[in-house]
């Protein structure tokens, strides 16, 4: 029997791109094309993200791998832990550096132990890397190690390993075989289709123009224009911009076919964008930006244009991002999310594990209590 080797990479360019998206499948944010050009498009270390991804070979064979990353701050992670950066730091210890894994500013739900699930050693070479993971924070005393967004189906690796688990909720939609937008909203009640059906038609009250373009159909200038609004947005709401313009422009050529850019135009001026990726079953929302205020627009681009996309392309669900219970009202549910907890000092780790376990409590009756705010219709009993 071969015996599996494990690698610390700080940079993706250090391993094959084919062999690395085997294992990462279709989904779009764990492919080499995205992970690496964050790195490549200096996207990562401005926001104090750096990559130390473990990689597991059998001889010259990838056979795991996992995005893994040093912190210095816990900005673009959507798990917040900045209270128990605070509480531990008041009482004397350095939270920062810590470890993550993760995928940079994207709150997406996804596998993050990557291994081909038919081999015979899958189960060694994901506990391989969690016992990599929980070592890594050992040896460089490190306060904590965070995965974020993994699989359910993961859970159990890293819990066996003594990381704590922390629920999540999202809103998503699920694509239940509509025929077009308007079959979909037949399916909603009375209250909630009547409110869409406003809001759209303020849209187009306004002579908005819309236009989805995909791939290699969005020109340089278009992500350009797109690229100013993502920025204004994020300086008027969270400082610092996270992708530089260089990252979109070269999205395509990394993941051929995934981009999808919604923009607006009025008076012949585009005047917002909304910006997704397509993987596998899914369109994953991800951005958006404007140039000055026009009623409902964001629900437009963001929601329904993205549900309409889904419809005609046969894709059975939209991940829209984290938080919004205004997603309710537009036809999206309530998802759990995860996220897998290691702390090194034993006080700490048992205050936090507290903390996780009245926090779960709650939120599986916030979870529970929504469903009675969903849009769709209840069936006649």
């Amino acid at each position: 029997m071969s015996k599996l080797e494990v690698r610390i990479l700080d940079s993706l360019a250090d391993v094959s791109s084919e062999q690395w998206d085997q294992l990462a499948g279709a989904d779009p944010f764990l492919q080499h094309g995205f992970l690496h050009g964050l790195e490549a498009t200096n996207c990562l270390t401005p926001q104090g993200w750096y990559p130390q991804h473990l990689a597991v070979f059998d001889e010259d064979k990838l056979c795991g791998a996992m995005p893994l990353y040093v912190r210095d701050n816990s900005y673009g992670e959507f798990v917040f832990d900045w209270s128990w950066a605070d509480a531990f730091q008041r009482a004397g210890g350095n939270y920062y550096p810590k470890l993550v894994t993760a995928v940079p500013f994207s709150p997406v739900a996804g596998r993050r132990l990557l291994v081909d699930p038919r081999s015979p050693t899958a189960d060694a070479t994901a506990a391989a890397m969690v016992a990599a993971g929980v070592k890594a924070c050992a040896d460089n005393k490190l306060s904590s190690w965070h995965c974020l967004f993994p699989h359910p189906d993961e859970l159990q690796h890293f819990e066996s390993a003594g990381l704590h688990a922390r629920l999540g909720c999202q809103y998503q939609w699920f694509n239940d075989d509509f025929q077009d937008f308007d079959d979909f909203l037949q399916r909603l009640t009375s209250k909630k289709r009547k409110q869409i059906k406003r809001e759209r038609r303020r849209v187009v009250e306004q002579d908005i123009a819309i236009e989805t373009c995909v791939g290699d159909a969005i020109s340089a200038e278009q992500w350009s224009i797109f690229h100013r609004f993502y920025c204004s947005t994020f300086h008027r709401k969270w400082g610092e911009p996270r992708l530089t313009e260089e990252f979109f422009q070269t999205l395509n050529e990394r993941l051929p076919g995934a981009p999808v850019l919604i923009l607006a135009r009025a008076e012949g001026e585009y005047v917002a964008g909304a910006f997704a990726l397509q993987g596998g079953d899914t369109l994953y929302g991800r951005h958006w930006g404007c140039s000055g205020r026009h009623d409902n627009l964001h629900f437009e681009l963001c929601y329904y244009q993205t549900i309409d996309f889904c419809i005609k392309r046969g894709l059975k669900r939209l991940d829209a991002g984290a938080q919004g219970e205004h997603k309710l009202a537009r036809g999206f549910v309530p998802v759990k999310t995860w996220s897998m907890h290691w702390i090194e000092d034993d006080g700490f780790r048992r205050a936090v594990n507290d903390f996780l376990a009245q926090e779960r409590t709650a939120l599986d009756q916030y979870i529970d209590s929504l469903g009675g705010h969903v849009a769709f219709r209840q069936p006649d009993l």
